[in-house]
């Protein structure tokens, strides 16, 4: 019973092998954009090798594989995706392009949000010229109105073709109410373009708004050619390689789902690797204890943040790509450009110090990496500061140059009047604050205070920044889970997550609320979830079924998901109203929520979960006792930049010398963390290293 996770992210490529007796191998290797199954079997010979095994074996030994991958959101950032073709209600064809009032700003950072002037529709993802009207129409209660003209859907299809479409969206009104015209059209379209990628609105978004709903179906068609074509290669190199088993990609719902499924409907993997990070959180955070976490991710490109609260990872409505919206049932995960490979740059505008968020990316990376990489980064920072080893960088693997870097930083300071290690140190508390302020977003201005959460801190760059940012945040105490395999915490995520289905279905129903219709309609989809799950061979044992119900308050527009029970489904008018208050006080703010306003639901949701058998990971062995090494590195102290001689702890002897009295740098073969001077760390039982800041 071994598994095997990957989760893909813009630098690296993490990879972790649980095995049978609970033993964990984890390591990184670079990415290689845009051929992402070379860095992927890259990993797989990387982490066979340091097994003592074949690659063949290992894949051989595998029940499962599980994948986060980048594909799908990097093609979409970078607008690199197939020529889509879109048939519509006739008319409607304006919807896409004209978008909501809003669009022009969405997603946009708050410094063009401040000038009108900056602010512009984005590039489309499906041209006018593109879009082509048919006649039919079904109304909001599903009852056909105007039949299907086939004829004209064969018509739409050839003039596309003749256009040089290579991808179709089929985005018809009310497809959410009664699928039966989109379902008939996609049959027309493989008829008559078999080589084609199709894609059905209801099926890319099951919710009313039909923007948000044909931007989805746009985007699936855009992405699905690559993605698909990606996940064909990557199975074909994997079981020609050895695997027997499945290949299962991670969603951004938490959850894993057969490859087939991704390759179809790849819009649901936007953002999928974060999620993996948060559903391990939330594992670890039950076994220790902790209702409300604060999930955050640094990596080599961005730092990323989710929220637990009582228990459950905060979900989004929506997603905004590209200043497109569209909905998505998703893990609430918000993200910077502040990762290791952020690159350090003089604003020329300013005059100031600024810190991303452009990122070297794996390719040139940062100039200590010796390829090619000219402009200074985090990563070169902490190199310089002698956080970092530079003959022990990936392992080994890669010997960092400290002359180059600090060459780097130097070409910046002589623009700001900085030495270059003030420019490192200075670089360091900039992108703390960076990553401290995004924090605050996502619980200040929900009327949380980030003091009352626990923090968890992973990724490649986490260990090496958490203790900063929790200073910033005023914070003292944060976690490194499970200590050395922080550094692959979302591909350790992939690797124990469960299959997961998400049905949904809009429903309106005001209070007091009436069971027979939620319960009619729950029903239906936890049905839907049980068919679904019990076609890939998960028994009924190991099926679990999760409702949730969207409400909200007369004429506000923030939904809110409320777990239901089976009670609850068939007395929803004695508990919900209840419920709903509570969690809108969690989210919003204490003495938010205002029960005699009533409120209405909105949506249905059914999450089904197909539990996986879970290898638990063991302790790894202790290293030989000895002395500890120590070299000097240079800390931030109250009259500038101070050198110390710091202890260098081995990870693998941190719970025999814990605790660990800063300043200290517990190091292993692919992360660093951080104990600044005055703060202690410690490992519990379950090796998670926790960071006390309270002498810092």
């Amino acid at each position: 019973m071994a598994y095997l996770g990957v989760d893909i992210g813009g630098t690296f490529t993490d990879i972790v092998h649980l095995d049978d007796d609970g033993g964990v191998t984890a390591t990184k290797a670079h990415s290689t954009p845009p051929d992402f199954e070379r860095g992927f079997l890259a990993a797989v010979g990387k982490v066979a090798e340091m097994r003592g095994e074949s690659a063949t074996d290992l894949l051989a030994g595998c029940e499962i594989v599980l994948h986060g991958t980048t594909v799908a959101t990097n093609a979409l950032v970078q607008l690199r995706g197939a020529k889509v073709g879109l048939i519509t209600t006739r008319g409607h064809r304006d919807i896409l392009p004209v978008m909501r009032a809003s669009g022009r700003a969405k997603g946009l950072p708050v410094d063009r949000l401040l000038h009108a002037s900056e602010q512009y529709r984005p590039d489309p993802i499906v041209p006018p010229e593109l879009i082509v009207e048919v006649d039919e129409r079904i109304d909001a209660a599903g009852e056909v109105v105007v039949g299907l003209d086939e004829g004209q859907v064969e018509a739409a299809v050839a003039d596309l073709r003749a256009a040089g479409a290579e991808s179709f969206a089929i985005c018809f009104l009310w497809s959410v109410a009664n699928p039966a015209h989109e379902l008939r059209a996609r049959e027309l379209v493989q008829a008559a373009a078999p080589d084609a990628y199709v894609t059905c609105s209801h099926l890319a978004s099951a919710r009313p708004g039909e923007y948000e709903r044909f931007a989805a179906a746009a985007i699936n068609a855009f992405l699905g050619p690559e993605t698909r074509g990606y996940l064909t290669r990557l199975k074909r190199d994997l079981v020609d390689g050895g695997l027997r088993g499945p290949l299962l990609v991670m969603q951004a719902s938490g959850g894993v789902a057969p490859d087939s499924l991704a390759g179809d409907l790849p819009v649901l993997t936007i953002g999928s690797g974060p999620s993996a990070g948060v559903g391990a959180s939330s594992v670890l955070a039950q076994q220790r204890g902790e209702e409300n976490v604060i999930a955050t991710d640094m990596g080599g490109t961005s730092f990323d943040v989710a929220l637990i609260a009582g228990n459950q990872p905060v979900r989004s409505q929506s997603v905004v790509e590209n200043q497109y919206e569209f909905y998505l049932p998703r893990t609430d995960v918000r993200s910077i450009g502040a990762g290791g490979g952020s690159i350090i740059w003089r604003d020329p505008v300013s005059g100031v110090l600024r810190v991303g968020p452009e990122s070297a990316g794996a390719r040139p990376g940062p100039v200590a990496y010796g390829r090619g990489g000219e402009r200074p980064t985090i990563t070169d920072a902490n190199l310089l500061l002698g956080y970092l080893d530079p003959d022990n960088f990936l392992g080994g693997d890669l010997r960092l140059d400290v002359e180059g870097a600090e060459r780097a930083l130097a070409a910046v300071g002589e623009e700001v009047g900085l030495a270059a290690v003030d420019v490192a140190l200075a670089a360091r508390q900039i992108v703390n604050a960076q990553m401290a302020d995004l924090i605050r977003q996502m619980t200040v201005e929900r009327g949380m205070d980030p003091r009352d959460f626990a923090v968890y801190g992973y990724g490649g760059a986490g260990g090496l920044h958490v203790a900063g940012y929790l200073a910033e945040l005023g914070s003292v105490r944060g976690i490194v889970p499970l200590g050395t395999l922080s550094t692959t915490w979302s591909a350790y995520g992939c690797a124990t997550s469960d299959v997961v289905h998400v049905f949904e279905r809009a429903i309106q129903l005001g209070s007091p609320f009436s069971g027979t219709l939620l319960q009619d309609t729950l029903a239906e989809l936890e049905q839907e979830a049980r068919d679904e799950l019990s076609e890939e061979g998960i028994d009924a044992e190991r099926q679990v079924v999760d409702r949730f119900v969207e409400m909200k308050y007369p004429l506000q527009i923030h939904r809110v998901e409320v777990p239901v029970d089976e009670d609850e489904v068939a007395r929803p008018g004695e508990t919900l109203g209840q419920k709903f208050a509570s969690i809108y006080d969690q989210l919003y703010g204490k003495g938010s929520a205002f029960e005699g306003a009533g409120s209405e639901i909105v949506g249905c949701r059914v999450v089904g979960r197909g539990r996986l058998p879970q290898p638990r990971v063991k302790a790894a062995a202790e290293a030989d006792a000895g002395e500890v090494p120590s070299r000097s590195i240079v800390w931030a102290g109250e009259d500038g930049a101070e050198r110390l001689d710091t202890r260098i702890v081995p990870a693998a002897r941190a719970a025999e010398l814990s605790p660990i009295a800063g300043p200290a740098v517990v190091a292993a073969a692919t992360t660093t963390i951080v104990v600044p001077p005055g703060a202690t760390a410690s490992t519990d039982a379950a090796q998670n290293l926790v960071i006390d800041l309270d002498g810092a």
